[in-house]
């Protein structure tokens, strides 16, 4: 399968007054077109550096970065950026929270806006476009972000613990539906989390990175004989106990 995006040798570090704090070393990787790849890792050791770097927040200090097989900072690929926190601004409705990116990079058109409305009505929040974020539940409003994100048409999308704020049961729930999503719209996804459930259950590939600076220890191909592949039913499968003693043996190797 085609690669849309490829790591090649990249070190990175944070520079202060103080120092130097050497964050990534000697990354390499590629994830392929339509990929879910979970990266795990000890706290701290740079799993939200990576996202910062493909989105260009950041810029490598050695080795480079391809998207669709062009140099990331002469790339035209849209990339979608989940947070912790959905952003939802209180003084605008649902809907035009979802058009808020359209409205950003002047893509406001009658199409876009039709599409919108399809994407609001296709994941359950049609009946509240007009209804204020306060007025949804934590899981809609993290259904409505990921909207305003795919409405954008992103090439690629990067998860930054989208999930955390959320209660358990919650979380459980819009995990399960978002995973849903991305895979019936065949987006490209990097998840960055601290669950090696919620990472087991999501991906098709996942990276474990060791302690900073962060090296890239291992990647495990997930596979779940399913003949419905959610990440619900992934919970429920005899492969995800092996999966999740896995990664927790390779995050607690050297302890």
């Amino acid at each position: 399968m085609e690669s849309i995006l490829e790591f090649n040798h990249i070190n990175y570090a944070y520079h202060t007054l103080e120092g130097e704090t050497k964050a990534l070393s000697d990354i390499t990787f590629s994830v392929a077109n339509g990929e879910f790849v979970a990266i795990v890792g000890p706290s701290g050791c740079g799993k939200s550096t990576l996202l910062s770097l493909i989105c260009g927040l950041h810029q490598p200090e050695s080795g480079w970065i391809h998207l669709n097989g062009k140099p990331l900072n002469d790339n035209p690929t849209s990339i979608g950026y989940m947070l912790q926190h959905d952003h939802l601004f209180e003084w605008r409705t649902v809907y035009h929270n979802v058009l808020l990116g359209l409205e950003i990079q002047h893509k406001l058109s009658n199409e876009t806006r039709q599409k919108a409305r399809k994407l609001l009505d296709a994941y359950g929040l049609g009946a509240f476009a007009d209804s204020r974020p306060s007025q949804l539940s934590g899981g809609m409003r993290q259904r409505a972000a990921l909207v305003r994100t795919l409405v954008l048409d992103p090439d690629i999308l990067l998860l930054d613990e989208p999930f955390s704020a959320l209660d358990y049961q919650t979380r459980l729930t819009v995990g399960d539906d978002i995973g849903q999503i991305l895979r019936n719209e065949k987006k490209t996804a990097i998840l960055v989390t601290h669950d090696l459930s919620e990472a087991v259950s999501l991906a098709d590939r996942i990276f474990v990175l060791t302690k900073r600076p962060a090296t890239l220890k291992t990647c495990v191909p997930v596979t779940f004989d399913l003949a419905a592949d959610t990440p619900m039913n992934r919970r429920n499968a005899p492969e995800f106990k092996h999966y999740f003693n896995l990664l927790w043996k390779e995050l607690n190797h050297d302890e």
